[in-house]
């Protein structure tokens, strides 16, 4: 009995190791086409919207678990760490929910005018949280992950605060925001999770995300393209007869992002030249957005318009990031080749 029962331990354990292997493996190949899961899955969204429409309410809820799924590799700890040097923290926040918001408030209304709902999708597109796939980014490019996990999570924390104080500042009656509504969904959507993933991750000395968040990272990836899909059936009824206005909202949304990028890239420079996981850092936390968290509050709260700059920006935000992956790569590749070119004309000079 003792052999069987050892035997049948040894069984279970090689098929729990071969499970993990296997999402390891769905995992990696999730991480592979990223940037093209998000435009798949609005398209999909679109052309099945009749089915898939009814059951957007459970966008709430699997947005939830990207959120907890994603917390497990946070910690308090790295937190404090990132508190003893905050001016990185600051800087970024300062971008996210001043200056960029502003930005797109001021183009909305210089390229759109009176419309005021698009206007406001684009302040929300601006004014939602960093994403969760900022860490997975700042980590393909050897940025600080310390730094990201501390934006994401004092972003995140501050979103139900900062996302309808925003919108009710710059738009007060102009449009109708129920911003108590907006704060309990973003409490039991994005903060709730957060901080349930790292309260695990500490309860179990780092048990959970050693061996949960390799499991459960490509369920969240589905689950996001799912998000994402439902989303787009909520607004595909406004994608026909808008072809040139989406045109433009589009172009302005690309727009934004590249501005987005290049002043988180500009201010990281600007003040830690010579730290490049900083930069990197800083230039991602700036440029992603929560696009998924968005979309749910746009097409919940705000009038359906209003989510058209959001579900877009879905369609440019991986896509964008790859490109910006690139550009800093060469960028620190040609700064990297003009010191070590400066250095060896200074050593033939003495």
């Amino acid at each position: 009995m003792t052999y069987r029962k050892a035997g049948g331990d040894r069984l279970r354990q090689a098929a729990v190791k071969d499970n993990g292997r296997l999402l390891s493996a769905v995992n990696r190949t999730f991480d592979r086409i990223m940037p093209f899961i998000t435009p798949v899955s609005l398209i999909i969204g679109m052309v099945f919207t009749v089915w898939l429409k009814p059951y957007g309410f459970l966008s709430t809820w699997l947005f939830a678990f990207m959120t907890l799924a994603g917390s497990l590799g946070s910690g308090f700890g790295d937190f404090l760490k990132v508190l003893r040097r905050p001016l990185p923290l600051l800087c970024a926040l300062f971008l996210l929910h001043i200056v960029l918001p502003l930005i797109a408030w001021g183009a909305g209304k210089l390229l759109f005018g009176g419309d005021v709902e698009t206007v406001t999708g684009f302040v929300l597109a601006a004014a939602i949280p960093t994403g969760v796939t900022t860490l997975f980014w700042v980590t393909v490019k050897g940025g600080d992950v310390a730094l990201a996990l501390s934006i994401i999570l004092i972003d995140t924390l501050l979103a139900p605060f900062v996302v309808p104080g925003t919108l009710s500042l710059l738009f007060g009656s102009e449009v109708h925001i129920d911003a108590f509504g907006m704060v309990i969904n973003l409490f039991w959507m994005i903060v709730l999770p957060s901080l349930a993933g790292m309260w695990i991750n500490h309860v179990t000395k780092g048990k959970a995300e050693r061996k949960w968040k390799p499991r459960l990272s490509p369920l969240s990836k589905l689950a996001m393209g799912a998000v994402v899909a439902l989303n787009g059936a909520f607004v595909a009824p406004f994608f026909v007869p808008f072809r040139f206005k989406l045109l433009g909202i589009l172009m302005t949304i690309i727009l934004l992002t590249i501005i987005a990028y290049t002043l988180g890239w500009s201010f990281s420079r600007w003040f830690w030249k010579k730290e490049d996981r900083i930069t990197v850092t800083i230039t991602y936390a700036v440029g992603m957005r929560n696009i998924s968290a968005g979309a749910v509050i746009a097409t919940t709260f705000l009038p359906a318009p209003a989510a058209l700059p959001v579900v877009l920006a879905m369609l440019v935000q991986q896509l964008l990031a790859s490109v910006a992956g690139v550009l800093m790569g060469r960028t620190g590749k040609q700064e990297y080749d003009d010191e070590r070119a400066l250095s060896l004309k200074r050593n033939k000079a003495v």
